[in-house]
């Protein structure tokens, strides 16, 4: 009888960009890939890797969901005047609710994931138009309904920070109805860290965890053409925003990237305003130049790509 081979295969080489078989799935159950989505036949719902591409103020979005404790923006819808809120989180994490006034407040930061958020908070949406008050589950994959651009319009968002959650509250004048809310309400402040949007830049977050400070941006740019621009310019010692900072990495989260810088305590948002504007400009040129990478940037490149962190 033949012996068998005790050479072991070895795992295949994983494009740029790519998730490996072994590596956690971007819809973020917890599983490997190849147990999730990367399963013939064994993925919950088919995985999207850009949801949220064509609303309005995309890279705002992934930032609410991902990155952002606190924050509100108003979407205007294609065929109702109701006033939808989005919001970064709702107590409980529930996906919507319905307020006495009539607002329909959505929830980004949730804990169910059918593979495509967008058409979530689509079918979430559609039921709390058709609800008076009260919360607004989603205990079902949505089936194939419309996703959230389908029912929203308008180019950019209003994104207001909020300092915490009391926001949950701040019309809410009924006693036993602001006591319901009071557990998560604490918890929820609690976890809340500092964060500031700058305003000079889309989409660029500060905050601060006590023991140094970050600024977090989601950029729209294609993978490919933004990390050899974020190379040219780390080559060229152009990617320090302020004294003492450093360019770390990067997430990754539902199809775009988000790079990180470390900051010394004390910067505060205001001091990255100027930087960051200086920064923006140095990478539209840098996105513009096509022509190949020299030894250095390459190898600044590959550092760069080395440091990615899949969060979605």
């Amino acid at each position: 009888m033949a012996k068998k081979s005790r050479t072991k295969s070895r795992p295949q080489p994983v494009a740029e960009g790519e998730v490996g078989p072994r590596q956690p799935c971007p819809c973020g159950s917890g599983k490997r890939y190849k147990a999730c989505h990367g399963a013939a036949g064994g993925a919950p719902a088919p995985f999207v890797n850009r949801p949220f591409e064509g609303l309005p103020s995309e890279c705002d979005v992934v930032a609410m969901r991902e990155l952002v404790p606190a924050a509100t923006a108003e979407l205007t819808l294609k065929d109702s005047d109701r006033k939808v809120v989005l919001c970064s989180l709702l107590p409980m994490a529930v996906p919507a609710m319905v307020r006495n006034s009539g607002e329909i407040w959505l929830g980004l930061q949730v804990q169910h994931n059918f593979g495509d958020p967008a058409r979530d908070l689509g079918a979430v949406l559609e039921k709390a138009l058709e609800s008076e008050a009260g919360l607004i589950g989603l205990t079902d994959p949505p089936g194939e309904g419309p996703r959230l651009q389908d029912l929203v319009t308008g180019d950019a968002l209003s994104v207001t920070v909020h300092d915490g959650f009391d926001f949950w509250v701040a019309d809410v004048e009924d006693e036993d109805e602001r006591a319901a809310f009071t557990a998560s309400l604490e918890h929820a402040n609690a976890a809340a860290m500092p964060t500031a949007r700058l305003t000079t830049v889309d989409s660029a977050y500060w905050t601060n965890v006590g023991s140094k400070e970050h600024l977090r941006w989601v950029m729209p740019e294609p993978e490919d053409q933004l990390l050899d621009a974020l190379a040219r310019l780390h080559a060229a010692g152009k990617d320090v925003l302020v004294e003492g900072s450093r360019f770390v990495g990067m997430f990754r989260a539902h199809g775009l990237l988000a790079p990180v810088w470390d900051l010394p305590v004390g910067t505060g948002p205001e001091a990255l305003e100027e930087p960051a504007e200086r920064f923006a400009a140095d990478l539209k040129t840098a996105l513009a130049d096509d022509s190949d990478l020299t030894a250095e940037e390459r190898s600044a490149r590959s550092g760069l790509a080395n440091r990615q962190v899949t969060i979605r």
